[in-house]
């Protein structure tokens, strides 16, 4: 009998099949031995994506419909690794990425969830100009040390099966396909409430495509409002405290308007005004809608 894998790799894929095949390509020689199985998730296609390295894929996940979470959920269903790692199609791993998955993992600091490093593929500045904060890459880097962090990033995180067993699976009603965002940040706070270490791997690194046809700052005001209209399905806010911080974050983004500011701070305070007024527009939906969305989703 074939002993069951320790990493089961997920990968949450959409429509981008030359990047997927990247991905798998850098993940293959890693495969080796069985100690980890590849399981691809796919939403919102017609059909899955036939690939020229198929052989290394042991299970698929496919629904017509969008929904990230719903396929990482069934995916999840189909794993069998004691360590579950997920990936967005959008990467390149590096060499030694699954190692150091593993390596992170038996590190004796206890975590039960790791954030991955994720560093750009190419200068942004280079590629695409001076409104590269704009692209709104999710890029980690938090130095060459592991440390414990709050919360783990989507392209890029892995969990203790036995943690996810303890807490739950992710949240159907968010992420891309359902509200759009906020299923890690959700995933997080259920891990902290529940006692359970949240840690940086500096080590497990990928590299995410810098696509200059995302620089465009109404694309990232828009998804910053969409986050914020996302947060307040899973987090409890009142009007009074937003406006507040609404307030104040306007005041921060004309300050950096009134002296000379990098762009990426004025992109910054942009970012964080937009996603307060989308918490704002989500509270005042009618209660009724509120209290529907509030609902918890299909965890387990």
């Amino acid at each position: 009998m074939t002993p069951a894998p320790r990493v089961s790799v997920i990968i949450a894929a959409h429509a981008r099949p030359i990047q997927l095949e990247l991905l798998v390509n850098s993940l293959a020689p890693q495969l080796a031995g069985g100690r980890c199985e590849l399981i691809i998730a796919e939403n919102g296609t017609p059909a899955p994506t036939r690939l020229p390295s198929e052989r290394v894929v042991r299970a698929r996940v496919h629904d017509v419909a969008p929904g990230k979470c719903r396929v990482q959920n069934r995916a999840i269903g189909l794993s069998r690794g004691e360590i579950l790692v997920f990936l967005d199609d959008d990467l390149i791993a590096a060499p030694r990425y699954i190692a150091e998955v593993e390596s992170f993992f038996d590190c004796g600091l206890g975590f039960a969830a790791m954030k991955g490093r994720i560093l750009p593929a190419e200068d942004p500045l280079a590629k695409v100009g001076p409104d590269w904060p704009y692209l709104d890459l999710p890029l980690v880097d938090h130095g060459e040390r592991p440390i414990e962090v709050r919360g783990v990033l989507g392209a890029n995180m892995a969990f203790h099966a036995e943690a996810l067993a303890k807490v739950g699976r992710f949240d159907e009603r968010l992420g891309p396909g359902a509200c759009g965002h906020e299923e890690e940040t959700e995933m997080s706070s259920r891990l902290r409430r529940a006692g359970l270490k949240i840690g940086y791997s500096p080590k497990a690194i990928v590299y995410h495509e810098v696509d200059p046809s995302r620089a465009e700052r109404e694309r990232f005001i828009r998804i910053a409002r969409e986050r914020g209209r996302c947060r307040v399905i899973h987090e409890r806010h009142s009007l009074w405290s937003i406006a507040i911080r609404i307030g104040i974050a306007r005041a921060r983004l004309k300050l950096a308007g009134l002296k000379p500011s990098r762009i990426d701070r004025i992109a910054r305070e942009e970012r964080r005004v937009a996603t307060l007024e989308g918490m704002r527009d989500g509270l005042r939906l009618p209660i009724s809608i509120r209290h529907r969305l509030r609902r918890p989703g299909r965890l387990l």
